[in-house]
């Protein structure tokens, strides 16, 4: 291959030396689009994460322990809203998506290429769990609080599966002692 600054050689002439050291300069430079873009990726995903600050700031102190905020580097930036729902960046690198891991796998809540659109997608996703929270907890009171209810019944139900079972006991010594 040549480039702008070097003659052109035909590739038979070209030493290894010489390729070797071309290739790398092409590596970098995809590497240095990639980190450019992954740098703007993560500029994105800053921008939002200001956008929805009020958002969680709103989120009263009982259920802040539900969401756990930020961005995260690696191969694809993310900005997590809690464990199991991220927002990343699309394959056009403009586009928000806001995505959740289910039991039947990832669905996607909400994309825009604009940051009030998923702002509002994030805050009704806020909302949304923290409602779906609250009714778990409050269910759960529920089942805890049956058999509290029920101990008093539980007991009568044993004491007269007991006497029956005495009655039963001695009829039987009755009936097998005296023929």
């Amino acid at each position: 291959m040549s480039d702008k600054n070097t003659p052109a050689m035909p590739v038979a002439a070209m030493p290894l030396k010489q390729a070797i050291h071309d290739a790398r300069i092409e590596a970098a430079e995809r590497s240095a689009i990639i980190i450019d873009l992954r740098d703007a990726e993560m500029a994105r995903l800053e921008i939002l994460n200001e956008a929805i600050d009020k958002t969680f700031k709103d989120i009263p102190a009982r259920h802040t322990d539900y969401f756990d905020r930020g961005v995260s580097g690696g191969m694809q930036p993310r900005l997590w809203l809690d464990a199991i729902t991220h927002v990343v960046m699309g394959n056009d690198k403009r586009t928000y998506r806001l995505l959740t891991d289910t039991a039947h796998g990832r669905r996607v809540l909400g994309e825009s290429t604009e940051v009030p659109p998923m702002r509002e997608a994030i805050t009704r996703y806020v909302a949304r769990r923290m409602v779906a929270r609250e009714q778990a907890l409050a269910s759960t009171e529920t089942e805890e609080e049956l058999p509290a209810k029920n101990r008093g019944a539980i007991f009568a139900a044993f004491v007269l599966g007991a006497l029956a079972g005495a009655i039963a006991l001695f009829a039987a010594v009755w009936f097998t002692a005296n023929p």
